[in-house]
């Protein structure tokens, strides 16, 4: 080999040698995590960021970020643990990061235990834009049922029946999801409101079961407004401050009070 040609080898490696690595997280510090007011339980999780350094902001890096949480740890209710919500945190105060509604979701386990042989799926999905601007994709599913006393032991839906009541969830979602505010449809989506409706109102087509909104995505959000936002987070969490411990003396008087009555007097 040519002499000067590799030159790693005959400098002995880089200038200055390899930087020492510190611990990522000594550059890291907590955030807490308020969930709406839809919610009971209000301080649902913590969120790591790195510590504001030159043009790097945290409280920027955090906003937009979208948390995923199971509404059983939410609303304290195992009943609901199927269902998974997600959360966008939109604005930061103090070290608190208000979050607002960003979409929601059955579990995996829950929708494979809901399919079962020997009865038709029907899916339906719609876009719909609520009055305070929001655009919202939901998802519809759900299934035939055996009528009472039925000896047979499949319940097919017949093509036209299940556009007929495809038709018909498409409709519902519409109308429930469309003249409200995205709070109020949070609220619907809890209790399994518009899933009811749907099974009421195809009864006369063909009986319905486990009818669910497997999914909620945000497609569209208005310009952001920190007023409604307050609002979702209810009259603040209750910081209102401490009373003086310290009583101010009689003697003490306001300079300026002073002065205007001296005044008065002349």
């Amino acid at each position: 080999m040519a002499v000067g040609k590799n030159k790693r080898l005959t400098k002995g490696g880089k200038k200055g040698g390899k930087k020492k690595q510190g611990d990522p997280f000594m550059k890291k510090e907590w955030y807490d995590i308020k969930a709406p007011s839809v919610f009971s339980t209000r301080q649902c999780g913590k969120t790591l960021v790195t510590r504001t350094s030159g043009t790097k902001i945290a409280s920027e890096a955090l906003k937009g970020r979208v948390l995923e949480l199971n509404l059983a740890d939410l609303n304290n209710d195992e009943d609901q643990s199927y269902k998974k919500i997600k959360l966008c945190i939109e604005e930061i105060q103090g070290r608190n990061c208000l979050t607002d509604f960003h979409g929601m979701e059955l579990t995996r386990d829950k929708q494979c235990a809901l399919i079962r042989k020997g009865q038709t799926l029907i899916e339906g999905h719609a876009d719909v834009k609520t009055t305070d601007g929001f655009v919202v994709r939901l998802f519809c599913i759900s299934f035939t049922k055996r009528r009472q006393e039925q000896v047979k032991s499949n319940c097919y839906a017949r093509s036209a029946q299940i556009r007929k009541i495809r038709k018909k969830m498409v409709e519902i979602m519409t109308k429930e999801a469309g003249t409200v505010q995205l709070r109020e449809l949070v609220k619907k989506l809890i209790p399994e409101v518009i899933g009811k409706e749907i099974e009421k109102q195809t009864q006369g087509i063909f009986p319905l079961k486990d009818t669910h909104i497997r999914k909620v995505k945000i497609i569209k959000k208005p310009k952001f407004d920190i007023t409604k936002l307050m609002e979702l987070h209810g009259d603040g969490d209750g910081d209102a401050g401490v009373t003086m411990v310290v009583q101010e003396s009689e003697e003490a008087q306001n300079l300026l009070t002073a002065s205007a009555a001296a005044v008065g007097d002349d």
